[in-house]
């Protein structure tokens, strides 16, 4: 089936694994989310982003914080659940590589206390499962970041397209299908056809509420400048230890 296919075959046996909303209550990087003028957002000003998603850590000399690093993820791994079918094999693949990235951290969380140290200690010791794990969860989180990217893009340009699909599509283009085969490229083709609307997507983000989109979008923007850094520090990480991979899935 696509769904199967579409994700990364290495991970089609992994289990599926409870992903916690990132609620206050048992968050440990509570304090890490807030209004834009510091303190605790008002109930008018909730979103998903100041509320529920905990912010990527902070890239400091280059190196990023495993636990806080994970919990973000989880938090858009969440997210992408509520957007239907078209983002279920993305949340799959995401849920997977974030349990064997959860588990190699646990063996010695001291020591993968960053990313950066956990993907090259296990290179010294020739191993692969960690560092495999991060790749893929590094382009899923691409893509999502290339998505809202162009939502956002679109919203600044004032045009606010309701089809998201265009959108969808070139994230897919830049960002994953040069490491899909021909089967999961068609299949991905299939499922955008079920892509939210644009107002689908902003009464989600806005945690069910109406006409809260300007402030959805000032949050998007500051979520996804913290991504970004995410993103671009392991890309560099991987490229300066030869460790990408062009293999197909």
């Amino acid at each position: 089936m696509c769904y199967s296919v579409i994700t990364n075959s290495k991970h089609s046996g992994c289990p599926r694994v409870s992903v916690l909303s990132a609620s206050k209550g048992n968050n440990p990087f509570a304090d890490k989310m807030s209004a834009p003028n510091g303190g605790i957002p008002s109930e008018e000003e909730k979103n998903f982003f100041n509320s529920v998603q905990i912010p990527f850590p902070e890239v400091i000399d280059g190196k990023i914080d495993t636990l806080q690093f994970l919990e973000s993820s989880k938090g858009v791994a969440s997210l992408i659940d509520k957007f239907g079918k078209v983002f279920g094999p993305v949340k799959y693949d995401m849920t997977g590589n974030i349990e064997k990235l959860t588990q190699r951290y646990d063996t010695n969380k001291d020591k993968h206390m960053y990313l950066n140290n956990m993907i090259l200690s296990e290179k010294e010791l020739g191993g692969n499962y960690a560092t495999d794990a991060l790749l893929w969860l590094r382009r899923a989180l691409h893509f999502i970041h290339k998505f809202f990217h162009c939502i956002l893009e679109d919203s600044r340009q004032g045009k606010k397209s309701e089809d998201l699909i265009p959108f969808l599509k070139k994230a897919y283009k830049e960002t994953l299908e040069a490491y899909h085969g021909w089967m999961a490229q068609k299949c991905f083709g299939l499922l955008s056809r079920m892509c939210p609307s644009r107002s689908e997507l902003m009464r989600t983000l806005a945690l069910g509420r109406e006409n809260r989109e300007e402030a959805v979008l000032r949050e998007m923007a500051i979520f996804l400048q913290g991504l970004d850094s995410n993103i671009q520090a392991i890309i560099q990480l991987y490229l300066e230890n030869d460790l990408e991979s062009n293999a197909k899935v």
